[in-house]
């Protein structure tokens, strides 16, 4: 029968085990072990250590030992058995596993609080005031696991103070105190429901995301590759310069997964519009070139922006050098055979020029114009701009 109830007894713990491996584990380095000796009627106040980052539960242990006593094995050692919480809660073998442990014939009262002024008010008056676990009636030992639904952990704490007073009113009593924290995984890198909508909020705030057409799978994708990368508290202690680069570059790469980088150069584009307009020629050109083109975020579209500002600046080398790789990535945009036609005829090659109007006079545009009706608003332009219109009747002629 023995036999049967250890054979019982390690099959529960092996399917623990198992389990402990998807949820979380027992942390055996942040665990508080105290020793106190509390003197005749005393009472104390002790502090645990700091409960790791994703601490939804925890187990105590206490145990008065008379002297010269040892506990038989530390709680550690005996949670290795048994490592998941539920084996303990629901006062299976575990609980009594936990308390298999040698105990004197002293006893003790004992109080937990979760706020160190009611702890140090009891030591101090043995006032019991807000404990969310009171044990009124002297013990010799003691095991209990606190989970998230108990007033201890209820509200997230990061340490519990446990309060004592010795029930020997002639000799001093000797306690060992234990208490061991159960992390679950996928809490420990600490983004909880109110962190990561701070991070949805400023990815809100980004300029392109009214642009997108996938707004929720940005979202999704943002806020996963910020919390892959940093657990919380590491993440708000960047500095304001590493955190904006941090957000950029997730943005960046929620953008590519999503399909919609293109949004992004939009964004730019749209700026450096602004400033063209405004007269900010270099700026725009600036712009576009560090933020769409050194980035590999340009499309043909982007090319396009790239070339008119550098045609319209009187750079006609760099122009036809975006307009030619613009065209190399849509060749079937021909607005961009146009717009070669201008470099041309700015930078004396008329009879190229006039082959590509002739080619292309009979098409319409993907904007819907015609070929020659763009050409005369394009020209219009240029002359408002200041370019050289010496051969603009020539180029007329073809098209007409």
């Amino acid at each position: 029968m023995m036999k049967f109830s250890i054979l019982g007894l390690l099959l529960v713990c092996t399917s623990l085990a198992l389990a402990q491996s998807n949820e979380g584990f027992w942390d055996n380095i942040r665990t508080t072990n105290e020793t106190i000796i509390l003197n005749a009627g005393k009472r104390k106040a002790i502090k645990t250590a700091d409960f790791p980052v994703g601490t939804t539960e925890v187990v105590y242990r206490i145990s008065l030992l008379d002297d010269n006593q040892k506990i038989s094995s530390s709680l550690v050692s005996v949670l290795k058995a048994i490592p998941d919480p539920t084996g303990i809660s629901q006062g299976a073998a575990g609980t009594v596993f936990l308390l298999s442990t040698i105990s004197g014939d002293d006893k003790c009262k004992f109080y937990v609080f979760t706020n160190e002024n009611d702890a140090l008010q009891y030591e101090k008056t043995g006032v019991v005031k807000n404990a969310c676990v009171s044990q009124d009636e002297p013990v010799n030992k003691a095991v209990k696991l606190l989970t998230e639904k108990s007033r201890c952990m209820n509200q997230g704490a990061q340490n519990l103070w446990f309060g004592f007073q010795s029930d020997n009113w002639v000799m001093k009593e000797k306690i060992i105190l234990e208490v061991v924290p159960w992390v679950n995984y996928s809490l420990r890198s600490g983004w909880k429901v109110e962190s990561k909508k701070e991070i949805l909020a400023m990815a809100s705030k980004l300029e392109f995301v009214n642009y997108l057409a996938k707004k929720d799978q940005f979202y999704g994708l943002f806020l996963e590759n910020i919390t892959a990368k940093y657990k919380y508290a590491d993440f708000q202690k960047l500095l304001t310069s590493e955190k904006n680069r941090a957000i950029e570059i997730a943005a960046e790469e929620s953008l590519t997964k999503s399909g919609e980088i293109n949004k992004w150069s939009q964004v730019i584009c749209d700026k450096a519009t602004k400033l063209f307009n405004e007269g900010k020629t270099n700026e725009a050109i600036d712009l576009i070139q560090s933020e769409v083109i050194a980035k590999n975020r340009a499309d043909y579209k982007g090319y396009k922006i790239l070339g008119d500002y550098y045609l319209l600046s009187k750079q006609y080398s760099k122009a036809e050098e975006a307009y030619s790789k613009g065209l190399k990535l849509n060749p079937s945009e021909i607005i961009f055979n146009l717009d070669l036609a201008h470099v041309y005829l700015f930078t004396d090659r008329l009879s190229k020029a006039k082959d590509l109007h002739k080619k292309y006079r009979n098409q319409s545009l993907s904007t819907g114009k015609s070929w020659a009706a763009q050409v005369k608003i394009d020209f219009s332009t240029f002359e408002k701009r200041g370019l050289p219109t010496n051969d603009f009747k020539k180029i007329l002629r073809v098209l007409d």
